[in-house]
């Protein structure tokens, strides 16, 4: 007589090989499409931005004078690998993220010392630089949807931000649309901005200066 328990069970491993299989398959982008649909109104997009977009939006940086850099939605890190790239040996980057699934992604993923990944709110980076012994962020980057975020959210983090960076840090954001550039003017005097085409969709980008 067949065991039922035994029988479930072996039909179970299969499947397990299978989902394994499939994850190793699809990788990053496979985590960032579950992220996308799990979460499709902090994501914004579900595919990763495109090498060039990294390279224009991180072509104002001062690498040098960059002791920490701070993340807002990193996804499956696919900024967080060029910013490690980049960085000096003493500097350290902060990855924020509300999503629990990247967060533990990333901590698995990225095996460099001076990576921190934290489960937690952009509009508390305040709390979370000082908490890992930052008086200031020299960078931020965002890729949030700001126009999609509850309300309230967008304005929140656009001013703790201000508040987070030192004198001549910058506000690096790239959105799908323009309207993102009205929450930094709230804080940000001094703005620059670009296009960037070659991207799936193309989007907008902002370095907001803080004097």
């Amino acid at each position: 007589m067949t065991n039922p328990r035994a029988q479930a069970q072996s039909n179970v491993a299969p499947i397990r090989k299978i989902r394994e299989r499939l994850k190793r398959f699809f990788g990053p982008w496979g985590m960032f499409v579950r992220g996308f649909i799990k979460h499709p109104v902090m994501v914004g997009s579900i595919v990763p931005s495109s090498p060039t977009l990294i390279r224009h939006m991180l072509k104002p940086v001062d690498w040098k004078n960059t002791k920490l850099f701070v993340e807002y939605g990193p996804g499956v890190g696919t900024f967080c690998r060029p910013v490690l790239e980049k960085m000096a040996g003493d500097a350290t980057l902060i990855a924020i993220d509300t999503n629990e699934d990247f967060i533990d992604y990333l901590r698995k993923d990225i095996r460099d010392s001076r990576f921190v990944a934290v489960h937690g709110s952009a509009a508390d980076v305040e709390e979370i630089i000082a908490a890992h012994g930052f008086a200031h962020a020299d960078y931020i980057l965002s890729g949030l949807p700001f126009s999609t975020l509850p309300a309230g959210v967008g304005p929140a983090i656009a001013a703790a931000t201000h508040r987070a960076l030192r004198p001549g840090g910058a506000f690096l954001v790239y959105q799908f649309r323009a309207r993102a550039r009205d929450f930094l003017a709230a804080h940000f005097k001094r703005i620059d901005d670009a296009f960037e085409w070659v991207n799936v969709p193309p989007c907008f980008l902002f370095w907001g200066w803080k004097d």
